[in-house]
């Protein structure tokens, strides 16, 4: 077991560092209800990311319980991707280099979830961590779940209101893997433009919202929601044509606008076929460090050829 020596506190997280091996751990405490014991979502966190070792997501290093409270014991990330763009980027818009770095590490993340039948139904900027070697990886698996194909017992309420996909705002309770696609696609677009994509005020102002950049769902997708999700009642929906990305993104390298429609989409999207698309085919990741010595240099990775 890591003991740990408590010294600054960041949000729900406090930095420590273990006597043995003196390198930095963030500490997560969870203090335990006395007649409800230990949370759902932190028994879900603890055993999904005991089973999930990725480059690409934060490791979880220990678990230390007592009679009032947990301590999960995870690997120590700098600062997470929203702070990134904050003070590293051109009022929030990060260099295409960056860009297609941080995607690249994302989607792998994500894919390997996806591929050991794990959603994690809660990506967001605020939820992927940054380190000095500019990696990046997944983390708070609190609202993860292990689902079939297809699934339908979950719950619609997942995924903050600005990374949620369409089929969840709508009420659907079948959904799969395209739900963190969509979360991903959205993080992309912020990514590049420094403004979330989508800032709806509730459900439908966030669903108005897309519908004035995607369009009008098509009869299909509206079908395919009607049968797999019954329970939910389809309202009327306006008449929107859908705006180019390249309107949206005038600036953005052009295959990101590639990307963006490949995430952003209404079917479900294999992360394997988005993984080599032509947005990643360079061997690999090189940048200069900008001349300001706070920034965090770019990750390096080799791709495929």
């Amino acid at each position: 077991m890591l003991r740990i020596v408590c010294y600054s506190t960041q949000g729900e997280l406090t930095r420590g560092r273990s006597r043995i091996t003196n390198e930095l751990v963030a500490l997560k405490e969870i203090h335990l209800d006395a007649e409800e014991g230990t949370p759902s979502t932190a028994i879900r966190e603890i055993s999904l990311m005991k089973e999930l070792k990725h480059p690409n997501i934060v490791r979880l290093y220990d678990v230390i319980h007592t009679e009032s409270k947990l301590m999960l014991v995870f690997e120590y990330m700098d600062l997470d991707l929203k702070k990134y763009m904050d003070s590293h980027g051109d009022r929030g818009a990060l260099e295409p280099a960056v860009v297609r770095s941080f995607m690249w590490q994302l989607l792998k993340g994500t894919a390997f979830c996806h591929d050991n039948r794990v959603l994690h139904r809660d990506l967001k900027p605020q939820n992927l961590l940054i380190n000095k070697k500019g990696e990046l990886k997944l983390a708070d698996f609190g609202l993860a779940r292990a689902f079939g194909i297809p699934v339908n017992t979950f719950s619609n309420e997942v995924v903050t209101l600005w990374y949620r996909a369409p089929d969840v705002l709508l009420g659907s309770r079948t959904y799969s893997t395209s739900i963190d696609v969509w979360s991903a696609g959205c993080i992309m677009a912020e990514m590049i433009s420094g403004i979330p994509l989508f800032r709806g005020r509730d459900n439908n102002d966030q669903l108005n919202q897309i519908i004035r950049i995607l369009g009008t769902p098509d009869e299909a997708t509206l079908r395919r929601i009607a049968s797999e999700s019954p329970e939910v009642q389809l309202r009327p929906f306006p008449r929107m044509t859908r705006i180019p990305w390249a309107s949206l993104y005038p600036k953005a390298h052009p295959l990101g606008r590639l990307l963006l429609p490949r995430c952003c989409c209404t079917t479900i999207v294999q992360l394997a076929l988005l993984l080599q698309h032509s947005t990643f085919s360079t061997s690999s990741f090189n940048s200069t460090p900008p001349a300001d010595s706070t920034a965090l240099p770019l990750f390096t990775s080799t791709l495929k050829s």
